[in-house]
């Protein structure tokens, strides 16, 4: 941790931000006294990746694999098994 007068922090804003981005945390000072601190922003979360030319047009149901009887096996005229 840096502390710095606020003239000072004034001066060498640019140096001290350069420390901020490389991890420092910066306390800035008025008559002994500290009144501010500068530290580094939490990256933003990254979204999930998508994957695929259609992965923003194709929705999961979620229910895909309910069972609603045998719709496949009535599709190729099968029977019910049992």
């Amino acid at each position: 941790m840096i502390e710095v007068g606020v003239h000072e922090a004034k001066t060498r804003l640019s140096e001290l931000l350069r420390g901020v981005e490389r991890g420092e945390e910066i306390v800035i000072t008025r008559g002994g006294e500290a009144v501010a601190r500068i530290v580094p922003v939490a990256p933003s979360p990254t979204p999930p990746p998508r994957f695929g030319l259609l992965s923003a047009e194709i929705v999961d149901p979620g229910d895909w694999d309910a069972d609603e009887g045998d719709r496949l096996g009535d599709l190729f005229g099968l029977g019910r098994p049992g």
